[in-house]
């Protein structure tokens, strides 16, 4: 199983769609997606999450219960969940960690980045919306120190993609499927 996850609004849907050909409910506004869907590719379950944080029209309190549900889920079936993809939006991502720390919080993306760590899922972040983004050797840069990724491990952790304009969707889609082979041939060897 393939999980997809990551705060309302940031195109997993619409990164599904592109690397799946398989059409999921899709929208401009935020929260979309309220429960899990599932697509198969390639033989293979993939789980479109409901994002997490702000969703268009529901009371926070209904907010808090998805997030809730999503970890619940995510925690049911780690030992099922053969990889993560953590959506950002590449360029808000950025604005959002620096709101938060200033708040003295840590940021809820880089928070579930290391709660699927201590799963030990294995995750691929997707940075996307990337014909947005000025500078992006900066802005992953500054992510991957953000998400305490080591530089010569970050472009295995890190996939800057357009979900809508289907840039380096077929990057991430060998990434994937790269990751799934490693992560097969590791767990036989145990």
């Amino acid at each position: 199983m393939i999980i997809f996850v990551g705060r309302s609004n940031v195109g997993k849907s619409t990164l599904i769609f592109a690397l799946t050909g398989k059409w999921v409910k899709r929208g401009k506004r935020p929260g979309v997606t309220r429960r899990p869907v599932e697509v198969n590719w390639r033989n293979r379950k993939v789980i479109d999450m409901p994002g997490f944080g702000f969703m268009s029209g529901l009371p926070k309190a209904k907010q808090e219960k998805i997030k809730d549900e999503i970890v619940r889920f995510i925690e049911e079936n780690a030992e099922e969940i053969e990889l993560a993809v953590l959506v950002l939006d590449g360029k808000a991502a950025p604005e959002i960690i620096e709101r938060w720390e200033k708040r003295g919080e840590m940021p809820i993306d880089v928070e579930f980045y290391a709660f699927l760590q201590e799963l030990g899922i294995p995750t691929i972040v997707a940075v996307n919306k990337v014909d947005r983004v000025k500078n992006l050797d900066a802005t992953l840069n500054y992510l991957a120190e953000k998400f305490g990724v080591p530089a010569p491990k970050m472009y295995q952790v890190f996939v800057p993609v357009s979900a809508k304009f289907g840039r380096n969707v077929d990057v991430l889609a060998r990434k994937i499927w790269e990751s799934l082979e490693r992560n097969q041939r590791t767990s036989n060897t145990t």
